[in-house]
């Protein structure tokens, strides 16, 4: 999700961009956000510290949770740090938030949905990008709506997830997104 995030800046935002910055960015973020991931975890299944890709037990989530805050924070401070796209910048950073709120939530034994974590955060991010450049997107908000609504299903059709659960991801995507937009500006 992070990726389609910044993908999406890139193809909306009014500002100029050096294609040589956006490649850059892109391809960091393609490596520590898809590859880094799946080698950690097929790493952490290597070791025992992770039966399925479904990291079904709150317990199963709290390793691969922590690492995931540590690549955000390279993210936050390399790849997009607040003096080059400062919108980016506090995506991440919100991204951040909610992984340490998931962390704190999975280590207390409450499963949070982090599929509705992230691709409600994605939503707000696009929501708050549309509503500070003043462009319309109304159709990709629209099928985003659809999407949150077929991830929230699926996700009680598998009972992987209580509805408690879908609602806490969900404010736990939204939320962080719409403190850091303050600081955007």
């Amino acid at each position: 999700m992070p990726l389609v995030a910044v993908v999406f800046y890139f193809s909306k935002s009014p500002r100029f961009l050096p294609k040589e910055l956006i490649y850059s960015k892109l391809i960091s973020l393609s490596i520590l956000t898809v590859v880094l991931p799946l080698l950690i975890y097929y790493l952490l299944k290597t070791l025992g510290k992770a039966r399925t890709i479904y990291l079904e037990s709150s317990k199963e989530r709290i390793l691969p949770l922590a690492l995931n805050a540590v690549i955000l924070l390279v993210l936050i401070f390399r790849v997009f740090p607040a003096s080059q796209i400062i919108e980016l910048h506090f995506f991440f950073l919100a991204v951040l938030m909610s992984t340490l709120s998931c962390l704190i939530l999975a280590i207390l034994d409450f499963k949070s949905s982090i599929h509705l974590i992230a691709i409600t955060g994605v939503f707000t991010f696009f929501l708050l990008i549309s509503i500070n450049y003043s462009i319309n997107i109304n159709g990709t908000l629209a099928l985003m709506c659809i999407l949150i609504g077929a991830v929230a299903t699926s996700r009680l059709y598998l009972k992987a997830h209580t509805v408690l659960e879908l609602i806490v991801g969900s404010f736990l995507g939204v939320i962080p997104q719409i403190i850091m937009v303050n600081y955007w500006f």
